[in-house]
């Protein structure tokens, strides 16, 4: 886990889930994976939408790289996840959205939070929308 990383994480428990900087005042969640290759457990920070019924959406958008995050490898490989959020930690089932489901919730994101249209114009590829649902 690179040093931002470690650092968002520490303030995001030490806080209750808020932080400051780049995801001040931001939906923010911390995403437990399993390693796709070393099976080993992850912790990913990332910006969230509460798409209601317990169900959360989180988005490969890897800040427009041109490859995804590998978050998104691990979960696709072992979709049992579950993510802090605030203070609470909760357990969920993964799943890549439908391309009528994934563009509306991508278009909500977009119009909420614009750097996300920013990376979708960097990279060619197709940002993943992923839902939480829960378990």
């Amino acid at each position: 886990m690179n040093d931002w990383n470690t650092h968002v994480i520490e303030e995001f428990r030490a806080n209750a889930g808020q932080v400051g900087g780049h995801f001040a005042g931001e939906p923010l969640l911390l995403l437990h994976t399993t390693g796709a290759r070393t099976g080993e457990p992850r912790v990913s920070p990332m910006m969230y939408q509460d798409l209601g019924d317990g169900r959360l959406a989180v988005f490969g958008s890897f800040a427009g790289r041109d490859v995804h995050p590998a978050w998104f490898h691990n979960l696709v490989a072992h979709p049992e996840v579950s993510a802090e959020v605030g203070s609470a930690t909760r357990t969920f089932t993964a799943r890549v959205a439908d391309p009528e489901e994934r563009r509306a919730i991508w278009e909500r994101q977009k119009q909420a939070y614009p750097r996300f249209a920013e990376y979708e114009q960097k990279t060619d590829r197709e940002i993943p929308v992923v839902v939480l649902e829960p378990r």
